[in-house]
């Protein structure tokens, strides 16, 4: 599975901006997707994951984007979408999409298997 990730780029706090992330997998259906970032200076958290159409389709977020952030997927495009609006300062960062065979432990770096390149996100003041 390699993914490619797109989309970023500067946008002023409280805009919004949609990052994309496409796979060239034929079984993306049956992979949870998510998007974790990496501030300069810190570690990689995550954002946001989109279960498997055999897990349900459902999805989690990190408190610090729920109400503000929507991931979703288009299984017949192989690709997944983090809309973010109300953006924060504090949002800016490398976003990086991941997928996973597994549910489980979907806030956890170490449950994802295959990584995109990350795409620069900032937001000015």
């Amino acid at each position: 599975v390699q993914l490619q990730a797109c989309g970023g780029g500067l946008v002023q706090a409280g805009g919004s901006l949609r990052v994309s992330c496409a796979s060239s997998g034929r079984t993306f259906s049956t992979y949870t997707m998510a998007w974790f970032r990496q501030a300069p200076g810190k570690e990689r958290e995550f954002v946001a994951a989109t279960a498997s159409s055999w897990s349900g389709g459902g999805t989690y977020y990190a408190d610090s984007v729920k109400g503000r952030f929507t991931i979703s997927r288009d299984n017949a495009k192989n690709t997944v979408y983090l809309q973010m609006n109300s953006l924060k300062p504090e949002d800016t960062a490398v976003y990086y999409c991941a997928a996973s065979p597994r549910w489980g432990y979907r806030s956890s770096d170490r449950n994802y298997d295959y990584w995109g390149q990350g795409t620069l996100v900032t937001v000015s003041s």
